[in-house]
């Protein structure tokens, strides 16, 4: 069931200009908005990395483009008992090599995601529910969980299939190409780690033959040198349109602009675990003794002081939703009963001297630079409000390379991420997000903040093991309503996803932000 906002960017869905002559050639090259941090599509659950994974390997279940879970190196799937999922594969897939797609390589897959080392944020919170899996035959597996588990499939659509003789290959070996053997539409070329990764037709693709014979992803993190490459032709389209070229663009005859609300949040995680933490001040800038961020009211200030329209109109320049939740308005576990925190700053104050702060303290946000849409811009701006009610605060920007490692080895107090749900439903931000960390289940694998509430935990169990779709959506619903009146995180927007496309080259936008090759159209000569 779709609610009034998501419809309503839906039908937003526009295409500005007009088509041009057929693209020459069969070669695409697009420019990437952000870093790639691996190729090894079990390394690192982030989406740039997820997306270059989608042009090399596969899924057994696929998503189209408003995320609703579509057949892939599955045909199909079915629940043989209420703890055991069956998935009958596709016959006469090949990899990149040559050799036979079987249930072998799906069990090498799914084996191999919790062995790899060093992950700054795991594909586990997709395995984890897997206790037992059984070949039933070469094309016929079985998964059997714990308890009744409904999200099987849309966690599969997660996990990426590599080949069983990758099954003990390092990171390495697939960022060189040695393992990188896929049964995805393009093979591995090359991949030049912070420039580009180029791509070359997979002809025996089960899907079919792509339009493009090669394809470059250009690794143009720089908004200015991305939108500077679509001007002058060097790429044939872009993602992550800045906000602020976007008018231009439009206006640009010779461009393309496709637009769609997002599953992507941009939030604020808070240390709320630790007694003392890193970047908590006075306003001195000496360590305070106790950390604030403990303090649901100190959480709650912090959220009543950030004037998000302002944000969204100001800094996004429009293209953004303000955000009150985990999810946007007609999404899976969305609820009515949670609204945008209201710019409060004079009950921002009350709350932090009701805490004991009544003169504030000192913190520093910590940020991506080059990750999300106006990232440091976005902590430059909450940081300013802050300043505001009397907490002194300041922000480090830096590289995403540099900040997610950091982020997940818990070094900062406060942070500005992002997350997109790749599966639709409230149960993807809640397990990954606001979870208690929990290593043997696979929860809070992004949970940055440490943030623990028994309630959240026990509705999110009771809601991932109810296989009734309306029932499970009303506990979801409730741990989220728990979660963000806890402020858990501190949700800011929605992004807006927007492409930009030449010579008449055209593209379905997506809610979950992917852009992906084979999904790209050359013109129709007209």
């Amino acid at each position: 069931m779709l609610r009034s906002l998501f419809v309503a960017f839906w039908l937003s869905l526009y295409v500005t200009g007009y088509a041009v002559p057929t693209a020459a050639g069969t070669d695409l090259t697009i420019g990437i908005g952000a870093d790639v941090t691996a190729i090894d599509p079990h390394y690192h659950n982030l989406t740039p990395n997820s997306n270059v994974a989608a042009h090399i390997f596969d899924y057994l279940v696929l998503r189209d483009e408003r995320q609703k879970p579509i057949p892939g190196l599955a045909e199909s799937w079915r629940t043989v008992d209420p703890l055991t999922w069956e998935f009958k594969l596709r016959r006469g897939v090949k990899f990149h090599d040559g050799s036979d797609f079987t249930a072998a390589d799906v069990i090498a897959s799914l084996e191999r995601v919790p062995e790899v080392p060093n992950s700054p944020s795991p594909f586990t919170v997709y395995t984890k529910q897997i206790k037992e899996m059984t070949v039933v035959d070469a094309y016929t597996i079985r998964l059997k969980t714990a308890a009744p588990y409904p999200l099987m499939p849309t966690d599969l659509t997660q996990v990426a299939i590599i080949s069983k003789n990758a099954r003990k290959a390092s990171t390495e070996d697939f960022n060189s190409g040695k393992a990188a053997i896929g049964t995805g539409p393009y093979k591995l070329v090359r991949y030049a780690k912070g420039d580009r990764i180029e791509l070359a037709r997979h002809d025996a693709y089960w899907g079919g033959k792509t339009p493009w014979e090669k394809v470059t992803l250009r690794l143009l993190p720089n908004d200015a040198s991305r939108v500077a490459a679509l001007l002058a032709g060097d790429v044939q389209a872009i993602e992550y349109v800045p906000t602020s070229d976007v008018a231009r663009i439009r206006a640009d005859k010779r461009l393309t602009v496709y637009k769609i609300i997002a599953d992507r949040l941009i939030y604020l995680h808070m240390d709320s675990d630790r007694d003392t933490s890193p970047y908590v001040t006075d306003k001195q800038g000496k360590p305070l003794s106790r950390n604030p961020l403990k303090d649901p009211r100190v959480r709650k200030a912090l959220s009543k002081a950030i004037n998000r329209n302002a944000i969204v109109d100001k800094v996004m320049e429009g293209e953004a939703v303000p955000a009150g939740q985990l999810l946007a308005d007609g999404m899976f576990g969305t609820t009515r009963n949670l609204k945008v925190e209201a710019y409060d700053p004079d009950g921002a104050k009350k709350l932090l001297t009701d805490a004991g702060y009544p003169d504030g303290f000192g913190i520093t946000i910590h940020a991506p630079n080059n990750r999300y849409v106006n990232d440091a811009k976005i902590a430059q701006a909450v940081a300013q409000m802050l300043t505001r009610i009397g907490i002194a605060t300041r922000v480090e920007a830096m590289p995403s390379a540099t900040f997610f490692p950091q982020a997940t080895d818990l070094k900062f107090s406060v942070m500005l991420l992002g997350w997109s749900s790749g599966t639709g439903e409230a149960s993807s931000p809640l397990k990954a997000l606001l979870a208690t960390y929990s290593k043997d289940k696979g929860f809070g694998t992004a949970n940055r903040g440490r943030y623990s509430n028994p309630k959240v935990d026990a509705l999110l169990e009771e809601a991932l093991a109810t296989v009734d779709d309306a029932r499970r959506e009303a506990v979801l619903q409730r741990a989220t309503e728990v979660a963000i009146d806890d402020t858990g995180i501190i949700p800011l927007h929605f992004q807006v996803n927007l492409w930009a496309t030449r010579d008449g080259i055209t593209y379905t936008p997506r809610t979950d932000e992917n852009t992906l090759a084979h999904k790209f159209r050359p013109a129709v000569a007209k």
